[in-house]
Formats: C-alpha cells, structure tokens, sequence
C-alpha cells in the first residue's frame, strides 16, 4: 500500500472511530443501512435544488433576488387568489390622519409659489394627474387615443406625493387599528413641500415642514411601538432633493433623509442616493403620462404598443448640458443628427416639444431604442415614458435604471434593455448606431416583449378608480414596503439577520 493511501486509510480510521465514540457516548450507534438511507435523502436534496437552479438558467431568466422576496412576501395573497385565508393577512395598512398643513394646505396654495413652480395648481389637479390629454394633443379617436378618457394626462414628473396618497386612500387593506397594521403611511407631502420653499427662501424654512412633521410623529403611540421602523412616506423627487448636508450647494433642498426619525423610516423617491439596499430610500417609478382606470385601459393600450409601426432604429428627447462635462447629451445629440434611422425632439430654450406628452409618446411609440443618458440626475422620467411606448431603452450609466428601481424592473437587465458604456461615447469612439444595429433581431423582440410586459408595473392607475387583477406601479411598491418593513421588525425582534445561507444560493 503506497504512503498515500496509507495516510488516506489512517486518517478516515481515526475520524470513524471518533465519530462512533461520540454516538455511543449518546446512545446511538449508527447502522450501516440508516447512514446509507440518511446520504441518499442528502443526495436528493441537493439534485432538487441543483436541478430547479439549473432549469432557471437554461431557460434564459435570470430573477432578481428582491424581485422573489417581493412576490413572495409573507402573508401577501395574489388579488385572484381565494379560498378561506385573510386576504389581508400581513397586508393591513394603517395611514395617519396627519393635520391639513403637512399635504392639503399644499395642495389648495398652490397659487402662491409665485412662478417657482410655473402652472402647479393645473399640474396638481385631478388628483395629482394634472389635465387630462385632448384629442388634438392626443391622436384621433378610439381605444388607443392619447386623450383623458383613455387615461392620459399631463402629469408632472413630480407630482407622485398626491397621486401615491391618492391610491392609498383606495389600498384594500386599510385599517383603523393602528396595532393591527403591518406598516404605517405618512401622507406628507415632502416634494410639494421642496417646491414651496426651495427658491427665495433660508434653510430655516426649507427644514421647518420636516422638523414639525418628525415632532409631531414621535409623539404618537404609533411611532413609539417600533420607532418608526414600519412607517413609510412618499418624497416624489430625487433623494437628493432631501439630503442637502451632502449637496455640492448649501442652499439646496432640504434634510429631511438627515433627520434622526427619517433614517428609521422608509421613503420612496424617484431616485434612491444609496448603494441597493444600503439605505432607506427607495427607488420607485417616476409618473408618466398614462394612468388607467381599469384592466381594459392596459390591455388595451398593450395591444396598440405590440402593433406599433417603428420606422425609427432610435430616438432621443432631450436639451444639452453644456456646462457639464460629465454629460454625453451633446455627443448623442450629434450622432442622432447625423444618422438618417434616428429622430430627436429639441429642447433648446423656447422649444415647447419636450414638454408636449403626445409628441414625446408618438415619437416613443414609433421607435425601436429610446436612448436614456443621464441629465440632471442619474435617472430621467423619460426612461418610463419610453418603456410605457414600447420602446426599449438605451442606458449609459448603472444608475440610471439597474441600481435604482429593484422592485419594478427585473434584475437581468438584459431582458428589457441596452447598456452602452458612457466613456466611449464621450470619447468618440462608439457608434451608437453600429451598436444597436449589432443586436439580433430575435434578441430585440425578446426585449420588446418583455417591455410590453412591464408596462403595467410602470404606471400608476387613477387614484379615482381601482384596477381589478393587475398591478400597477403602486401595488408593486406596496409589496416592497411591506416586505422591507417586515424583514426590518423581524431583525428588530430577533437581534440578528434570519441564516442567509440559502439566500445566498439563490442570489449567485
């Protein structure tokens, strides 16, 4: 016997003999056939996850490990689902009855921003929609038409603090008792409130809305049960907008994400500040144009985005950033001039194109690629509109979409997207153009149906109505919420974050 195999020999010897000891010494001797029975379960088990992993790759969707806490969050049941559960059962939410100042006192001064906020009191109107498309903004008549009546407005970007509050009002698991509640709703209307007093004014009255709002939570019984850890609020602007100790400008927005009783809460912005999962903003879609009020309204207009002629290979709507050497607006500007497959809306100063919801859509609508560059921010309303028309959009930094928006867009962004590195637009060195037309014509369709796909989860419905099976952006958001407030009790409870051993499986 060779040296090596004595050695072999020896040491499984040794550790066989220490292993029988300590059975005996518990009374329990194993036999032969048990540990064979016990090794074949074992074996079972790791060839059924290996196998349901394997058939996950195979089949060429890849899903995000939020995405599957998401829908398969404890207690949540599907609205088709029946039978004798509470359908509400870990789903209850409980808004507080904040006093007027903090969001309808906003709403009904909207008149008094003195031209900071041009035209708020029309964009605020009909529930936060703004005013409802015409048929001359909109396309002639029938299903499809971009009017009011099939569910078009000319929303504001910003104006998802009313239409959020106005949805919640409609949730179906609202509830009066605030302990029977997994999760508590602060209708505080922390966007308007930037808007009021952002220009022409000191931080002392920029901060005041948010000082009085956390002096008035952590007073309640609500706040004191969990400090705050089950509450969420709405801040329908960049999370910039609220941490201004971190801005370049210290004039800029207010500090309500510095505030001690805001760090425990959760708030959604439309664009997080923080690294996914690191913070407590969260990213959820900006508003678009479309909010329908019925199933029949998506499915409609599903029907007319899969049927759309697309004459054009690409398309950009945007104003430059000259200042900014950073931006790659100009570049993507000059090859999309130069290119007779690409069509652009300009939005030099004066130019009302930009901001005319059905030229941006018909242009939307009648594009394969929507290219999405960064502008003022990482992320761009624009983004939404475009995946809303069917487009699929061309992204040139992360976070712009795939560090942002992990509850609403799946986490293999190749499925419904493009990403073109920014660096070598800004040097001249990539053809947008050549890049896109590179991607194969059986890979672009799989986009667009998985676009048409998401659209549902993109918008949100009339806070006026209720849609009966489909999720909209707001339901999607919800389940996040609740999701991200129970794993965040749970730690709370138990001192220490539930074993991730199989999570970690499941996220390789």
């Amino acid at each position: 016997m060779s040296r090596q195999r004595r050695h072999t020999a020896c040491t499984s010897h040794i550790v066989g003999q220490g292993y029988r000891r300590s059975m005996e010494m518990y009374g329990a001797v194993p036999r032969p056939r048990f540990l064979l029975l016990l090794l074949l379960l074992a074996a079972v088990f790791w060839v059924c996850v290996l196998y349901f992993r394997l058939s996950v790759l195979i089949s060429g969707v890849a899903v995000a490990p939020m995405e599957r806490m998401v829908s398969f969050a404890a207690g949540y049941e599907s609205r088709s689902d029946d039978g004798d559960k509470d359908p509400c059962q870990g789903r209850r939410v409980y808004i507080h009855d904040l006093p007027p100042r903090f969001n309808a006192d906003m709403l009904s001064g909207c008149g008094s921003t003195d031209g900071r906020w041009p035209n708020m009191c029309e964009q605020v109107s009909n529930a936060g929609l703004g005013e409802p498309l015409t048929e001359l903004e909109g396309e002639g008549e029938g299903e499809g038409a971009l009017t009011g009546a099939a569910g078009w407005y000319a929303t504001q970007q910003f104006a998802l603090d009313a239409i959020f509050h106005g949805r919640m009002l409609r949730y179906d698991c609202l509830t009066n008792d605030s302990s029977a509640a997994a999760a508590v709703f602060v209708p505080f209307y922390a966007g308007f409130d930037f808007a009021r007093h952002h220009w022409g004014y000191d931080n002392a009255t920029r901060d005041a809305a948010s000082l009085d709002l956390e002096r008035w939570l952590v007073g309640r019984p609500e706040w004191r049960r969990a400090g705050g850890r089950d509450h969420f609020l709405v801040a329908g602007r960049t999370a910039w907008d609220f941490r201004r100790h971190t801005c370049p400008s210290p004039t800029w927005g207010t500090n309500l994400l510095f505030l001690p009783a805001a760090k425990n809460m959760t708030v959604l912005v439309v664009e997080s500040s923080t690294a996914p999962g690191r913070g407590n903003d969260m990213a959820v879609p900006y508003p678009t144009y479309f909010h329908p009020r019925t199933d029949a309204d998506v499915l409609h207009w599903q029907q007319r985005i899969k049927s759309a002629d697309r004459p054009w290979l690409m398309s950009f709507v945007g104003a430059p950033r000259p200042g900014d050497p950073r931006s790659i607006r100009s570049q993507i500007i000059a090859q999309c001039g130069a290119s007779s497959k690409c069509r652009q809306l300009g939005c030099a100063s004066g130019a009302s194109q930009c901001h005319t919801p059905g030229d941006i859509m018909r242009l939307f609508q009648s594009s394969t690629f929507c290219l999405q560059p960064p502008g003022d921010s990482y992320t761009r309303r624009s983004a939404f509109d475009a995946m809303v028309a069917g487009c699929v959009p061309v992204f040139f930094h992360p976070a712009s979409a795939y560090l942002q928006y992990r509850w609403h867009l799946p986490g293999d962004h190749a499925t419904y997207s493009v990403f073109i590195p920014d660096d070598g637009v800004r040097a001249g060195n990539v053809s947008i153009e050549d890049t896109l037309r590179r991607i194969p014509a059986t890979v672009v369709r799989r986009m667009q149906e998985e676009v048409l796909r998401l659209v549902p989860r993109l918008v949100y419905a009339d806070p006026r109505y209720s849609l009966d099976t489909v999720k909209d952006a707001f339901d999607v958001a919800v389940e996040g919420v609740l999701e991200k407030v129970a794993e965040s009790m749970r730690k709370v409870q138990t001192g220490h974050p539930r074993s991730s051993w199989l999570d970690k499986i499941w996220s390789e």
